[in-house]
């Protein structure tokens, strides 16, 4: 995973967490949802990124 990936991928997390953060204090079941559907993709995106890394790794290692 490049850093510039690694960024954008925590900041989509941490804009996701603020997002549900807000809506917990102005009890917004929306925002509170949209946020938690962000973070969420943020993670998947990491957890993609880390497979593919993990693919390049096995394959540097049997070439």
């Amino acid at each position: 995973m490049s850093f510039t990936d690694k960024v954008k991928n925590k900041a989509e997390e941490l804009s996701g967490k603020a997002k549900q953060a807000v809506g917990d204090a102005t009890d917004n079941p929306r925002l509170q949802a949209e946020g938690k559907a962000q973070e969420a993709a943020a993670h998947a995106k990491q957890a993609g990124e880390h497979v593919k890394d993990a693919g390049h790794d096995v394959r540097d290692t049997f070439s």
